[in-house]
């Protein structure tokens, strides 16, 4: 048996497993369809529910603004309830006069108040000679050749990532 031959059995081992793998995630998929139309009705009319009651609520705590003068909130229930300072939203219309007015009317203070950021752009260093990059001291790194296995369905791979990145995202709220 030739080493093409023994790689063509290999990649069709590959590929079948890859159609197991797919078969799951659809049904996996048609599952998690299901649940949440026999779900979302109940979701939602909960959701409507808690947002009715945190309505009322914040009216009953605008109304009773003495049962907060000391302390300012309480937690009652669970639920932190009563008054406290509001952060403010700064906001401004043209970014650039603003920082034109910043190095006019506070010089001393514009490293603090601006935000600047030099980086290198990799899309146009990539561009360059190797001679032009040696002198800027940028180096390529794995740029010869690789090994490709790459299974053409790209769906699969879509919905396999997304599973997987959502079992992290789980276990990391989880811990």
């Amino acid at each position: 048996m030739s080493n093409l031959d023994a790689i063509a059995k290999r990649s069709d081992l590959y590929a079948s497993s890859r159609q197991l793998l797919s078969e799951r995630v659809a049904a996996l998929n048609e599952g998690i369809a299901a649940l949440r139309r026999d779900h979302i009705p109940g979701i939602k009319r909960a959701l409507a529910k808690a947002a009715q009651a945190e309505a009322e609520l914040r009216e009953l705590v605008e109304a009773n603004p003495d049962c907060f003068t000391k302390p300012k909130t309480r937690v009652l229930n669970g639920v932190k309830v009563g008054f406290q300072k509001g952060k403010g939203v700064i906001s401004f219309a043209d970014p650039a006069a603003v920082v034109a007015r910043i190095k006019r009317h506070l010089p001393d203070q514009v490293e603090i108040l601006v935000n600047v950021k030099e980086s290198p752009v990799k899309d146009a260093l990539a561009q360059l000679d190797g001679a032009d990059l040696k002198k800027l001291g940028v180096t390529i790194s794995a740029a010869g050749d690789q090994v490709v296995v790459k299974p053409v369905d790209s769906e699969v791979d879509k919905m396999v990532d997304a599973l997987l990145k959502d079992a992290t995202e789980t276990e990391r709220e989880d811990a």
